[in-house]
């Protein structure tokens, strides 16, 4: 924001006593207000617009003057429903969503709840706030699995505190709704908390009812990004949400539900908002938000509607439309430079007044946040084969990326190794300080996987998964000479080496270099006969209890509709 000083000076722009910073002559920019494509000279001084019009300033020495002529300006992306903790951090995310227009962010603080506490989570906001784009963030309210801790991490009092920030705009994604339904008092007094401050509240309704959106609804959820028909849409929109339409690696909704909504004429495109949803980097090679414009107007959405769900009506549901997405006085000067209307990848980005790209490229680096407060990756105990050896004949079937269902296994449990051409594998969870284990078998993630580990996980602690116990061995060992991130071993060898620096579930690697490191991985893996839709979905979901219907947690194997352990954990 601007102090009284930088006021000052900018209303002696306005004044005529001082030249701006920046002046963009012969703008046609998109008025979110209007509706309209409009024309003149944009005025802006310390990161922010203070002109828009058909003058000049008086004074415009020094000020760098950019003809814009050619060129169709538009406010700065907002994501609205970022993980920001797909394999990358959200810095490193950040910078390279820049690079395609997308510059605000409305991020999930899950990650920073499982790795560190309260006080330095809040310094690394407030370091990111240093940057030349911006955060926001959720408040979750639930650790969508079983946390032994749970208690600890989402007490009201230490929720209320996040809300409480005014970089925080929203409670949720609520994961856990059923306790909510259920009358939970913890999660109750914390979605309260979140009314009396006026935060929008996101729910997570995949396949609700109309009676379940109601009763969810009176009890104060604002949002939902869960349909997946434009009739789920319109069900939603008919109940009173807001609804965001999500385009993801595993869940590539948003052009069949914009060609439902434009089949049935709805006239909704208003209120209507668009996210990726967090997916992992390599989703993101043909960009962030302006993928989703890009999808919008292929399926014939008008622009101007394709580019305000990226932007205005995401601004004005969260209530930040007095800075952000209005190309008018007082809003921060965040603009999209395109070539043409109907290609959203911009040319040239502009940040609270900071260049990011010009002419196609990258012109700012930076590197804010200390990641280092995150606790290193680094085990201090070995495993044995007892430590991956289940003695239970409950396994888990997984049916596709995000539906499992328990069965029983007859593979031989106390065998070193599985033959055979089939989808069964050992799986264990390790607790990352060695103090339990939880072992089962899991069946459809791969056919000839011989040992993988993983730091990467909903809870930051060890997945393990193979055919050879052996292997599965190895590959921990090597995770933890890399201080974490994902292995493959296979025949007494490391394939293939997926390194998270950041405790074990963030990498500091740019995102291009990481989709790379990425795709080999995910190349390695479907040789081996992962046949789902995205792996680090897979492994990131194996213990997301809000979806069905069988997860391995810190409690051990739980049946998640029934609210049951069917295996406990082991302690070590």
């Amino acid at each position: 924001m601007w102090n009284a000083e930088e006021i000052a000076s900018q209303l002696a722009v306005i004044d005529g006593k001082e030249a701006p910073d920046l002046i963009i002559t012969n703008a046609t920019y998109l008025h979110s207000v209007l509706k309209q494509w409009k024309t003149g000279t944009i005025w802006i001084k310390h990161g922010r617009i203070l002109y828009t019009g058909e003058r000049m300033p008086v004074l415009t020495e020094g000020a760098e003057q950019i003809d814009a002529t050619g060129k169709w300006i538009v406010p700065g992306y907002i994501e609205p429903h970022v993980h920001p903790f797909q394999l990358y951090n959200p810095e490193t995310f950040a910078q390279f969503a820049a690079q395609h227009g997308t510059t605000t962010f409305l991020a999930d603080n899950l990650m920073l709840l499982m790795s560190i506490d309260q006080k330095q989570a809040f310094t690394l906001l407030d370091q990111l706030k240093e940057l030349p784009f911006t955060f926001y963030w959720w408040a979750r309210m639930d650790s969508q699995t079983n946390l032994q801790n749970e208690a600890e991490v989402f007490a009201p009092e230490k929720v209320a505190e996040w809300l409480k920030r005014d970089d925080v705009l929203m409670g949720g994604e609520l994961t856990g709704w059923p306790r909510l339904l259920k009358g939970d008092p913890v999660m109750t007094a914390s979605l309260e908390k979140a009314k009396q401050l006026g935060k929008k509240v996101e729910g997570h309704f995949p396949g609700a009812s109309e009676r379940t959106l109601a009763r969810m609804r009176l009890l104060g959820v604002n949002g939902d990004h869960e349909s997946m028909t434009a009739d789920e849409v319109e069900a939603r929109l008919l109940q009173g949400y807001a609804v965001t339409l999500r385009e993801s690696s595993i869940r590539p909704d948003l052009k069949p539900l914009l060609e439902g909504i434009l089949e049935k004429e709805l006239d909704v495109f208003d209120h209507l908002m668009m996210t990726t949803d967090g997916s992992p980097p390599l989703f993101h090679e043909d960009g962030v938000m302006d993928k989703c414009i890009r999808i919008a107007l292929e399926a014939g959405v008008d622009p101007i509607d394709a580019y305000q769900m990226a932007s205005y009506n995401i601004a004005r549901y969260y209530d930040i439309d007095e800075l952000h997405s209005v190309i008018a006085p007082g809003r921060f000067a965040t603009l999209n430079f395109l070539s043409d209307m109907k290609e959203p990848e911009p040319t040239d980005v502009l940040s609270k007044g900071i260049w990011l790209k010009r002419d196609g490229q990258a012109c700012t680096e930076f590197n804010k946040a200390d990641w280092s407060v995150f606790p290193e990756f680094a085990p201090d105990f070995d495993l044995t084969l007892v430590d991956v050896t289940a003695t239970e004949s409950i396994g888990i079937d997984m049916l596709n990326d995000v539906i499992t269902k328990p069965y029983e296994t007859t593979v031989d449990l106390t065998a070193e190794r599985l033959e055979g051409d089939h989808h069964e594998s050992f799986l264990a969870l390790i607790d990352r300080n060695g103090k339990w284990r939880v072992n089962t078998v899991i069946k459809g993630f791969a056919r000839s996987v011989q040992g993988l580990a993983s730091s990467y996980s909903n809870t930051g602690d060890i997945i393990l998964i193979g055919k050879d116990k052996n292997e599965m061995l190895r590959a921990f060992r090597h995770l933890k000479k890399l201080g974490g991130g994902i292995v493959l071993a296979e025949n007494g060898e490391v394939i293939s080496e997926l390194p998270l620096s950041i405790g074990g579930s963030l990498s500091d690697e740019p995102i291009e270099q990481l989709s790379e490191l990425e795709r080999c991985f995910k190349n390695a893996l479907r040789e081996r006969g992962y046949d789902k839709g995205d792996a680090i979905y897979s492994l990131l979901f194996l213990q997301s209890t809000h979806l069905p219907y069988v997860r391995v947690t810190q409690l051990g194997v739980a049946d998640v509709m029934k609210n049951q352990v069917l295996i406990s954990k082991t302690e070590r």
